[in-house]
């Protein structure tokens, strides 16, 4: 069985462009996303996942300098842009880490790798985590079916296909303890975010040392006003988040366990 990371990645923003090519310490903040990443111990390999269009040049470049594979695919079904950098590389069970997740934590990677070669489930996700350190597992086969049961092509947010139909095998991985802060933001999508993970790199980042998340908490619980920075512009995350995750079945489908 081949595992991967699908580092999933776009250039393309509206809230805060370019924010990925932004830069934090003398490095992007995709670059330090893929450093994170590459200390999970039980993937095979990472892909950074983009599309054709051509801004996005650029990261497949990033990645070659980084020493990770590149996939280029569509540009707005991003079901459809996993599977085929899979069917690629020969990847069974890929974990999908967004962009936007710089502070994503490898160790639940890899915990959720182990929970697939345990259970073989559809889709794995964890709860309890800091909004953007999370990840989300996919089995090869569930992933065609979803491609195949979806009725647009337009999967900006996809996890619905597989917890909203009752057509897959889901399983969630329950954060530990003193990991469990749903209520701080980690995710890239407004300049107050930005100013936020700066921060936080600002009072743990020194050049070739990955912080653990365990680390960033704790410096949050010292100093709260850290978590204040991007709090404000959760409410709109939320309501954007909102107008993208209504799923689109083929009518075959609906009557097989989905929903409408």
């Amino acid at each position: 069985m081949k595992t991967a990371v699908f580092l999933s990645v776009r250039e393309k923003a509206t809230r805060l462009p370019k924010k990925i090519l932004m830069e934090i310490g003398g490095r992007t903040v995709i670059e330090h996303l893929i450093d994170r990443l590459k200390t999970a111990e039980r993937p095979d390999m990472i892909v950074l996942c983009t599309s054709v269009h051509p801004d996005d040049a650029i990261l497949a470049e990033i990645a070659e300098k980084n020493g990770i594979e590149a996939f280029r695919g569509s540009e707005d079904d991003k079901l459809d842009r996993y599977l085929q950098a899979a069917k690629r590389f020969g990847v069974d069970f890929m974990v999908i880490v967004d962009g936007d997740d710089i502070f994503c934590d490898a160790g639940y990677i890899d915990r959720t790798i182990e929970r697939f070669e345990k259970t073989g489930a559809d889709f794995i996700a964890t709860k309890g985590l800091p909004l953007g350190a999370a990840s989300t597992g996919l089995k090869l086969n569930a992933l065609e079916k979803a491609c195949e049961i979806k009725a647009q092509n337009d999967t900006e947010v996809w996890g619905g296909y597989f917890t909203g139909t009752g057509l897959f095998k889901v399983e969630y991985i329950e954060a530990d303890p003193e990991v469990r802060r749903p209520d701080i933001r980690m995710t890239l999508d407004y300049q107050e975010d930005f100013d936020f993970f700066k921060r936080v790199f600002d009072e743990l980042y020194a050049p070739g040392r990955i912080f653990s998340l365990g680390e960033i908490i704790s410096l949050i619980e010292k100093k709260p006003e850290i978590a204040g920075i991007n709090k404000g512009v959760q409410k709109l995350y939320e309501e954007n988040l909102k107008r993208h995750t209504k799923i689109a079945l083929k009518e075959k489908y609906k009557d097989k366990g989905g929903k409408k």
